[in-house]
């Protein structure tokens, strides 16, 4: 014959609003906590005042409640919230008069009637005040207009780097697995038949680029005028540093575009808008995908150095050229007779390159900290 169940104790406290039940059991596996008929029915197995056993037992409210409880399960107990049909105060927890023997007042969070009418009219206010700060800042009216303004930038931005992206990708695998399968001397010879089929890269993908890197001066103005939140210096010394080598470098010397290094400067652009855009995209309505978020604050660490130094080889490559044609070199009008050589500007560039990464280094490991850091995973 089976003997009476366990009954753990159990501590009450209310609000108007609101019962709350702190069930003392450690440890605890299993809860099946159910409201029927206005009866909470508790079973679960955890370690109480008779060591770990199955502990159970029935609570009849004194008014009707609603049926589904809020569970919350620590490691010393298990706190369940039970909220009320109407708002009122109850002179008892349970329907029959005489409390039960395991129930008792939860002392740390007892209030009496007075007390509570005064925590609730402290939220009411707080609530109202809440509300006349929020209708003092103006709404925006564009609001919408800019979130759509918003989507569609990032979209079009990620469709044309995805064009490039596999568009390179398939010259990469097709045209280096061709020359290397008809050049199989030795490695250094085939690295340097992989290199021969990029040679056309530039006429390939320029015109996308173009557009590109044309339509990323908007994210200066956007940072500019407030639309987004993101920081105008790094903006600036990115959307700059690499239209100065698509337009000023690439697009004025036909040497430079038959060079192997305009596929790594290309490719490695567009795998960081791969990223990039579509994190942004997401943000303007509100949805974080977790291991895209990781990737966007990731993949630069790699892929932002490897993207300066093959613009910073674009550059020395290109400074002999503009030595041999002058082009884009300034000479002064007499008496002075003075030539600024653009070359000496490319190097001056140069050390400018290697300085701005300090300064979009530092902007992206604060940003990667704040969204990956410690206190970032804590939170979720």
């Amino acid at each position: 014959m089976a003997g009476p169940s366990l009954r753990p104790h159990v501590h009450w406290a209310q609000r108007h609003r609101e019962l709350f039940l702190r069930v003392e059991l450690s440890d605890v596996r299993n809860p099946d906590i159910t409201i029927t008929d206005n009866v909470l029915h508790f079973r679960a197995q955890g370690h109480g005042a008779k060591g770990d056993n199955i502990y159970e037992f029935e609570i009849e409210f004194l008014e009707p409640v609603e049926p589904k409880p809020v569970c919350r399960v620590t490691q010393r107990q298990l706190n369940i919230t039970v909220q009320k049909k109407e708002s009122n105060w109850w002179e008892r927890l349970t329907k029959q008069e005489k409390r039960p023997l395991f129930l008792a007042p939860d002392f740390d969070r007892w209030l009496d009637e007075s007390d509570a009418e005064m925590e609730l009219k402290e939220k009411e206010e707080e609530k109202i005040n809440k509300m006349k700060i929020e209708s003092r800042v103006p709404k925006d009216p564009f609001k919408h207009l800019k979130k759509g303004y918003l989507i569609m930038y990032n979209l079009v931005q990620f469709l044309g780097f995805s064009w490039i992206f596999v568009n390179m990708t398939v010259r990469l695998f097709i045209l280096g697995k061709g020359n290397m399968d008809i050049h199989l001397l030795s490695n250094a010879v085939a690295f340097l038949c992989l290199a021969d089929s990029f040679y056309d890269t530039f006429h390939t993908i320029s015109d996308m680029m173009y557009f590109c890197q044309t339509l990323a001066l908007m994210e200066i103005m956007n940072s500019l005028i407030g639309l987004v939140r993101s920081p105008l210096i790094p903006a600036v010394v990115q959307v700059f540093g690499r239209n100065f080598v698509l337009f000023v470098i690439l697009g004025s010397l036909e040497e430079m575009q038959n060079k192997a290094v305009v596929f790594f400067i290309f490719y490695f652009w567009s795998i960081i808008e791969l990223v990039r855009y579509p994190y942004y995209m997401l943000s303007c309505i509100g949805i974080e995908w977790k291991p895209l978020t990781w990737l966007r604050y990731t993949v630069w660490i790699p892929l932002y150095p490897l993207g300066v130094l093959s613009e910073a080889v674009c550059i020395v490559q290109s400074i002999p050229i503009f030595s041999e044609t002058g082009k884009f070199s300034l000479g002064l009008p007499n008496p002075l007779n003075v030539t600024i050589q653009f070359p000496f500007v490319l190097q001056i560039y140069l050390i400018a390159l290697f300085l701005g990464i300090f300064v979009n280094f530092r902007h992206l490991y604060k940003q990667r900290k704040h969204h990956l850091g410690p206190k970032k995973r804590k939170m979720k």
